[in-house]
């Protein structure tokens, strides 16, 4: 089977406005604070440049020293409150749509699948990412 076309979708709905939520998946200072799987993981330190042609880069490490990487990508279509889409430093493509209203936000994220690992063992992390990023923006 060939993953490295298979899409994932993750999906979350945030008790906080749009705007809310907007400002912190975008904004590096708050995307150092909920950018993790797990807790012993973070995201040390965070760039965005939020515009069409624009590069993210999040750089991503275990909290003991052992293992990084950077997550980056270049944006391709940005829509305030509305919807994020960009390709991956690996060429995959991510959707992120944003629905929401003064009171709740739904998240829904699609991603391109990537050949090394298990679409389940994909999914769950990207999921732990977004469960975590709910976390932060309704206790902030």
């Amino acid at each position: 089977m060939e993953t490295s076309k298979a899409k994932i979708t993750i999906g979350n709905t945030v008790n906080a406005p749009v705007e809310k939520v907007w400002k912190f998946w975008t904004e590096p200072e708050h995307i150092k604070q909920w950018n993790s799987a797990s807790p012993d993981w973070h995201t040390p330190s965070a760039e965005n440049d939020l515009r069409v042609g624009g590069k993210f880069l999040s750089r991503m490490e275990a909290k003991d020293g052992s293992f990084g990487f950077d997550f980056w990508g270049v944006y391709d279509e940005v829509d305030t409150y509305k919807k994020i889409a960009y390709t991956l430093g690996d060429d995959r493509k991510v959707n992120v749509d944003f629905t929401g209203d003064d009171h709740t936000t739904t998240i829904e994220s699609t991603f391109e699948a990537e050949g090394t690992n298990p679409i389940e063992m994909q999914k769950n992390g990207w999921q732990a990412i977004l469960d975590n990023f709910k976390k932060y923006a309704e206790s902030n």
